[in-house]
């Protein structure tokens, strides 16, 4: 049963619904290595390619579909259809590599078309596959409506601090408009699940085993899948490695502090520019762009689509924009359209759509969704997706005693991106417990041995996660050290780059702990 939405919400909800697109999820069940009663027509199912529909697709890339249960519990109750889309190899095909762009909530079709450039040499012997999971993109999208209104706002020292009373009631009413807008399959959403379904894609492409690429959050997808199904691993490659252990409280305050530290090696590298939009002077720049958080917190700018851009929506697009240097000079341009003519569409593609992969080689552009698509479908799911694979629920007595003092410890991470992450404190708030499988059980997982890439620089996901990964998934795991900056290495690396597809193409492993140096070194 594919959920179509047709409404799309305003603009700035997609920015903001993190701090309000709770969903009431299930904690969902751990799938043993094998196929479960019931899933036989799953797994004998194949494909059926066409030419992608949508605005700017590319021509040689093709799309489907594969029907996975919504409940893998009860198989025979219910169905959803996945999103998939594939480049041919260029030759003899030995199967396919299954790609996984980050999020959660990261779209895998959209993407690919977006950024498939950067995957053709993959194209030498695999079939290059996308997806959108469940509850993403063409797959049956959640969406939180007009939930986001206010929720962030209800943090602020006015009403948060003073009154935490008026934050829980938000959350409780976002809570509600999350579960009227997203459908059957928001208690079904969640990594655990959507390691499931890519059991059953692996099947349906009529792969033995699973090669695959997971960049952030992708890679706690692929952590997840060698734990369900070690016989079922091939070549799996995880890239800017997520934790599989430290609570949202601590992701969010890392998260800050990881971006803070990006943002500042950007307003260094944009003031030797005399076209910078923050001047010559690194420490003023930094004031100023608190500045400008605060100003459009107080003020927003309206946008196009008669919604506001406010604070909140400048450090989302930050943090979209310093994901990558490869990125920073559309970011630049799109931060000197804001504060000189008043124009936040620049903004607006890096808030909206941002990516984890970016090109190398070509500007940041978005292709345009399917008008079933929710527009805050990326921070709906998010949400949805987090709030199943965390255990941890703050009681209301918690967060009436904790939430000053988790701002105060938020902001001094990131004056700039402390209050956009604290959101992720509060997210879960009030919702049924979510699996502790990630937690208890992805450990000592006994696959074939899979390549861990973490980079010194990543501001969304530190290298201390890589090494602590690696420890807990035991002797299969191989680490690469990226001396690089930005998010994932694959997309601006070219030593990573050839590193991942030697090992995807020919199983070629570099040494335990050996290097990459930053491309920038020679600049």
């Amino acid at each position: 049963m594919l959920v179509k939405l047709s409404t799309r919400p305003p603009l700035r909800h997609c920015a903001v619904a993190a701090a309000a697109g709770l969903a009431l999820l299930g904690a969902g069940l751990p799938a043993a290595d094998g196929p479960r009663p019931g899933m036989a027509r799953f797994h004998d199912q194949k494909v059926t390619w066409s030419a992608c529909e949508g605005q700017d697709m590319p021509k040689d890339l093709q799309c489907g579909k594969v029907t996975v249960p919504l409940d893998y519990a009860e198989p025979g109750k219910g169905t959803l259809d996945l999103a998939v889309a594939r480049y041919r190899a260029t030759g003899k095909s030995r199967g396919s590599v299954l790609l996984n762009f980050g999020g959660p909530g990261g779209q895998g079709v959209g993407q690919l078309a977006m950024v498939g450039e950067e995957f053709m040499g993959l194209t030498n012997g695999y079939d290059v596959v996308g997806f959108d999971p469940r509850g993403v993109g063409r797959s049956a999208p959640v969406s939180c409506g007009n939930a986001s209104d206010g929720t962030l706002g209800a943090t602020d020292d006015s009403a948060g601090v003073a009154d935490p009373q008026a934050v829980l009631e938000k959350l409780r009413d976002a809570a509600a408009q999350c579960t009227e807008h997203s459908g059957p399959v928001l208690p079904h959403i969640g990594t655990v699940n959507a390691a499931r379904d890519m059991d059953v894609i692996r099947a349906a492409l009529g792969d033995d085993k699973l090669n695959y690429l997971g960049f952030s959050y992708g890679s706690r997808l692929g952590a997840v899948y060698a734990a369900q199904f070690p016989g079922k691993v091939g070549r799996m490659v995880l890239d800017g490695v997520d934790t599989l252990t430290e609570p949202l409280t601590e992701q969010g305050v890392v998260g800050a502090r990881g971006l803070q530290t990006a943002l500042e090696n950007f307003l260094t590298w944009c003031t030797e520019d005399i076209a910078c939009p923050f001047g010559q002077n690194p420490r003023e720049a930094r004031e100023h762009v608190v500045q400008v958080v605060e100003s459009l917190d107080a003020d927003p700018v309206p946008t196009d689509f008669g919604e506001a851009f406010s604070g909140q929506d400048f450090a989302g697009a930050l943090t979209q924009g310093l994901h990558s240097r490869e990125l920073w000079p559309s970011l630049q341009r799109a931060i000197a359209q804001l504060l000189e003519d008043g124009d936040t569409r620049g903004l607006e593609a890096f808030a909206y759509g941002g990516v984890v992969l970016p090109p190398q080689r070509a500007p940041h552009r978005r292709l345009v969704d399917p008008e079933d698509i929710p527009l805050d479908n990326l921070p709906a799911a998010l949400m949805a997706v987090n709030c199943a694979d965390d255990p941890d629920r703050p009681s209301a007595a918690q967060v009436t005693r904790d939430l000053g003092r988790l701002r105060a410890r938020y902001e001094q991470a990131s004056p700039v991106f402390g209050r956009y992450r604290l959101t992720q404190v509060l997210m879960c708030y009030g919702r049924p417990k979510g699996t502790d499988f990630i937690r208890e059980e992805v450990k000592d997982v006994d696959a074939p041995r899979m390549l861990l890439v973490g980079t010194r620089g990543d501001p969304a996901t530190p290298y201390r996660w890589t090494v602590e990964t690696a420890e807990r998934l035991g002797s299969s795991a191989v680490v690469l050290d990226n001396r690089g900056e930005g998010h994932t290495g694959y997309g601006s690396s070219k030593c990573v780059h050839r590193k991942v597809d030697a090992f995807l193409l020919y199983g070629t492993l570099p040494p335990d702990g050996s290097s990459c140096g930053s491309d920038h070194d020679t600049e």
